[in-house]
């Protein structure tokens, strides 16, 4: 019979799950219209909502238990950064709905779909972790990171292209505020890898 986790870690799962099928539903939404930035937003801000009641049970669970699976503070940290994942995302989204950019370029493509990318390769790590078989999470850490700077080099080209393909000083200030926050949700991630590569190094 398989062992149930720990409640913590099973909370922790359910973060990671949730931060996934964020990062997926973001990574393939289609957008065609006005309409579509709506369900999009309303969409993502019901997983930023659902995540937000997991660390509050994760932070109530903790307050009420002497032993833990690893530090209080490392469990608890893991819940934040993967939440921040979905803040970020969520804060996307609404602005993509509040600018009414129903175009998405190459760059914005690009962005998506590592950061969908990204959430999966985390999700699987925490599943390591909840198995205790923590020397096989680098390798997901480290997909993590790299994917991370392959988006610092499509924030770049998108920016320099940017003030090439618009004159509009509106249109300029909107796309880059895109691309800006695109990158901080991938910089979220790497954030999610850091810290589970910390916890690795304290519990093996």
């Amino acid at each position: 019979m398989k062992k149930k986790p720990d409640k913590l870690f099973a909370l922790l799962l359910e973060i990671a799950q949730n931060m996934k099928e964020c990062g997926n539903a973001f990574s393939n939404y289609e957008i065609c219209s006005v309409s579509d930035l709506k369900v999009f937003s309303d969409k993502i801000k019901d997983f930023e909502t659902k995540g937000d009641a997991f660390v509050h049970e994760t932070i109530v669970e903790l307050n009420h238990a002497f032993i833990t699976p690893i530090e209080h503070e490392d469990i608890l940290l893991l819940a934040e950064k993967m939440d921040d994942v979905v803040d970020k995302l969520e804060e996307v989204t609404s602005y993509f709905y509040m600018y009414g950019l129903t175009e998405s370029d190459e760059y914005m493509h690009e962005f998506r779909k590592y950061i969908g990318c990204c959430t999966e390769e985390l999700c699987i790590a925490i599943e390591l972790l909840v198995t205790k078989k923590l020397k096989n999470i680098h390798e997901n850490t480290i997909k993590v990171k790299s994917y991370e700077e392959i988006c610092d080099m499509v924030e770049r080209k998108a920016i320099r292209k940017l003030f090439k393909k618009y004159t509009d000083p509106i249109k300029i200030i909107q796309y880059k505020d895109i691309y800006e926050m695109l990158e901080s949700s991938v910089d979220s991630c790497k954030n999610v890898a850091k810290s589970l590569d910390i916890i690795v190094m304290k519990n093996i």
